[in-house]
């Protein structure tokens, strides 16, 4: 058997956890700018620090990511390629990790020479799909944390060659799988794909009196397991998920893993750190194929830090703490949609089980139960050795920062020529297809019912927005019968879904809306691999959508009307029904249907863009998409606006 010896890439959102990150020995360190991050809630970098920091990881052999993983709007290609350029001049990193395909052409615009890495964002979730992302340029593919070993073993297996895998090990898991969740976006035009995720998925909701945090997950560790991803070559990366997260979990979690990964005779002292980390509770989730472990199925509390005590006696608020507090620990009181919720700094030594008093600053009454976390650790061990690190930092010849010398064409090379495109609709449904108008077309979801629906030649196509290793083979079978029968109209909702087609070229395939494009870079790019037309993010602000029409060299369509999802999962709480509403603190009501193996969140509004379809249809959308799921009975559909982020300016 062979041993494979990962790389462990530890995450850091500002200058302590970058340097907490040197001192505990990790072998990469990943981090974002104050833009474009999918991590916008982090502190992160300027340019300036990254420049000095990464010539310190450099001495120390340390290779430096840069995370550039959020999605780009048509009016921001000329500010992200002026911030590349600074970057390629200025700091010396290895790697970009991206999900927008717009920054594959930014980047070698601007001067970029390294490696690309595609974030777990892209969604490339089947084998076939890892060849596409090689074709497009990729080194590294990060691949989703929702995966089983089975499943991590048969992408490697497929794995071409100069293609590596990433993995997460280690760090906080979301509801929704990665680059398919809309909810933040959904209650107030924050955009998770943006890095602006408000996380509502960590609120109270209620089904028929049962209030709980059914969306809120246990922390994902890999812990004991890393043994298994050893034997794996193509996986040469260990990632740990964090940016948001203190020097003091940094430190332990890379001194963790490295134990782990180094020395497996002292899993016990391993796993020491890790609870020293101060997150939450564990889980494996679906790693074990044979036993797989739902987060959601937990007792203890969810928020971030490391849970120690429930407040008593509000009028006099304290708690017995389950852990020893030190001086400036910091705690956490509640969760953040908590009125009363407020941090809190330890000023003095507490004994394990000893009393410690709030100072209760907040008008709201705080609530008897309400949970305290411990969210960062100023231990003296890694004070002094950050310190120190910060020392040899300042020694460091500071870097200046001039502007970008490259300019940005803001033309492109050649004008953009396309025959006027004939005004098209389209309805999509599940299963039995839906009566049309006579001036509209029909389209199906060909995973429904497991993939048995007969092909028609008639009907658009649809591919899944989620397509795992173990249906690779039977929807590329199906797709091969449907070719066949002369269906031509193919819609996929994940680039890496080219690979599945022979001769892309002689069919009519459009990217769908889950490929989340949302600038005529991208568009341009689909074209060349064999794309007939694209389906833009619904999730768009109105400038953007009727900025993109003008300079892209394929016909647009955009999703007007129908049910659109908050998020795509793999898992449900056990005390959550699907087909049966659940509400909102705010009072919003959704519901989780089961599509296969997945689920989807739906909320009881549809999108309607309608009332915009003669702008749209000026600006240069040809194609108009209405999207229909079944309602379950006892849903009541609301009469509200569902026009998204079109009056928003998209964060």
């Amino acid at each position: 058997m062979t041993i494979n010896n990962p790389r462990i890439l530890a995450p850091a959102g500002d200058k302590n956890c970058f340097l907490a990150a040197i001192a505990a020995g990790a072998d990469a360190i990943y981090c974002g700018l104050k833009i474009f991050s999918a991590r916008m809630e982090a502190q992160n970098f300027s340019i300036e620090e990254l420049a000095g920091l990464t010539k310190l990881a450099k001495s120390k052999n340390i290779q430096v990511y840069i995370a550039f993983n959020s999605i780009i709007k048509e009016s921001e290609q000329e500010k992200v390629f002026k911030i590349l350029g600074k970057l390629c001049r200025f700091v010396d990193f290895d790697a970009l990790i991206v999900q927008d395909l717009a920054m594959l052409n930014l980047a070698k615009k601007a001067g970029f020479k390294k490696e690309f890495h595609l974030s777990t964002l892209g969604n490339c979730t089947f084998p076939s799909g890892l060849k596409t992302s090689k074709r497009l340029g990729f080194k590294r593919v990060v691949l989703p944390r929702e995966f089983t070993i089975d499943e991590i073993k048969k992408m490697a297996r497929n794995t071409p060659e100069d293609i590596e895998l990433e993995v997460f090990i280690h760090g906080a898991l979301c509801y929704s799988i990665s680059g398919r969740c809309y909810w933040s976006s959904w209650f107030g035009g924050k955009s998770s794909l943006r890095g602006r995720c408000v996380q509502p998925c960590r609120r109270m909701y209620d089904q028929k009196g049962h209030k709980k945090r059914h969306f809120s997950c246990m922390d994902f560790s890999a812990d004991v397991l890393v043994k298994v991803l050893k034997t794996i070559p193509q996986i040469t990366t260990w990632k740990i998920e964090g940016r948001k997260k203190s020097p003091h979990y940094v430190y332990y979690t890379v001194k963790a893993y490295k134990l782990l990964r180094d020395d497996p005779k002292k899993k016990k002292e391993a796993l020491l750190y890790l609870d020293y980390a101060m997150g939450r509770e564990f889980t494996h989730y679906n790693l074990l194929s044979q036993r797989m472990m739902n987060p959601l199925d937990h007792l203890s509390e969810t928020g971030s830090g490391l849970f120690a005590g429930r407040i008593q006696n509000p009028a006099s608020p304290y708690f017995i703490t389950r852990e020893e507090l030190f001086p400036s620990d910091l705690l956490r009181i509640g969760y953040e949609d908590d009125l009363f919720h407020g941090i809190q700094k330890v000023t003095r030594a507490v004994p394990k089980k000893g009393k410690f008093y709030l100072n209760k600053k907040s008008k709201f009454k705080i609530k008897k139960g309400t949970p305290v976390y411990i969210i960062d650790r100023r231990g003296s061990e890694l004070a002094n050795v950050i310190k120190s690190l910060d020392a040899e930092l300042a020694g460091l010849e500071k870097t200046t920062i001039r502007p970008a010398e490259k300019k940005y064409n803001k033309t492109p090379q050649k004008k953009v020529v396309k025959s006027k495109s004939k005004i098209q609709e389209i309805t999509i449904s599940r299963g039995k297809v839906r009566q049309s108008h006579a001036n509209t077309q029909t389209g199906v979801w060909i995973s429904t019912q497991g993939y048995s629906m007969p092909p028609s030649a008639r009907n658009w196509l649809w591919l899944d927005p989620l397509l795992f290793p173990g249906e690779e083979r039977i929807c590329s079978e199906y797709i091969a019968k449907a070719i066949k029968k002369g269906a031509k109209n193919f819609v996929l909702n994940a680039v890496w879904q080219i690979s599945l087609f022979k001769n892309p070229k002689q069919l009519n395939i459009w990217a769908g809306p889950f490929c989340n494009i949302t600038n005529s870079m991208t568009v341009n790019l689909l074209k060349l691999y064999g794309f007939s037309g694209a389906i833009v993010s619904p999730e768009l602000d109105q400038e953007t959508f009727c900025s993109l029409p003008e300079t892209c060299e394929l016909p647009l369509g955009v999703v007007i009307y129908g049910n659109w999802p908050l998020g795509i999962s793999r898992i449900i709480s056990k005390d959550l029904k699907t087909n049966q509403a659940f509400t909102s603190p705010m009072g919003e009501t959704a519901w989780i249907t089961k599509q296969n193996s997945n689920y989807f969140v739906f909320p009881n509004w549809y999108l309607d863009l309608t009332s915009k379809k003669e702008a749209l249809t000026k600006a240069g959308f040809s194609l108009f998409v209405n999207i229909h799921e079944t309602i379950p009975r006892g849903i009541k559909i609301k009469n509200r606006p569902g026009l998204w982020n079109w009056n928003l300016k998209l964060l």
